[in-house]
């Protein structure tokens, strides 16, 4: 009866180690303006793709414990790629619609893009206040991707 207790805890404690080894990462994704964004691809290593989002934006999955970096694509949208925090229980999201920028210089259009970009945090705040957040400040590491980088 010993015996069978001891492997029991053993199993039990086996299991319970594996399953933490995945995490669980729930949110929402919206444009620049406010609008939901359904169909969101998610992945992850920037190869596997691990969801969608839904009609109203929010994704729900499961990734492994061991990585931190999720990338979210869309047709029309910039991609984005955060890097996760563990204390977040909640990942919203920003995207910025793509524009183009005819009979501009490549410079001139990327300081465009980072002007908008900075302008991030103050539209995920204005999210929370209009209800479409549940938190008021992202809870997560993103860094601006140039398209164009200079040579000097």
């Amino acid at each position: 009866m010993k015996k069978f207790l001891i492997l029991f805890i053993v199993f039990s404690v086996s299991a319970s180690s594996l399953y933490s080894q995945h995490k669980t990462v729930k949110g929402r994704v919206i444009t620049d303006q406010l609008e939901t964004m359904p169909g969101v691809l998610i992945r992850i290593n920037d190869t596997v793709e691990v969801g969608t989002t839904n009609l109203d934006g929010f994704f729900h999955i499961e990734i492994p414990a061991s990585v931190k970096k999720i990338s979210f694509r869309y047709v029309g949208v910039d991609p984005t790629s955060i890097e996760v925090s563990e204390e977040c229980d909640k990942t919203e999201v920003v995207m910025m619609l793509t524009g183009t920028d005819d009979f501009k210089t490549l410079k001139r259009a990327e300081r465009k893009r980072k002007k908008r970009y900075k302008k991030l945090p103050e539209i995920h705040r204005k999210a929370f206040l209009n209800g479409i957040f549940e938190t008021a400040k992202a809870c997560f590491n993103r860094e601006f991707e140039p398209y164009y980088l200079d040579g000097n």
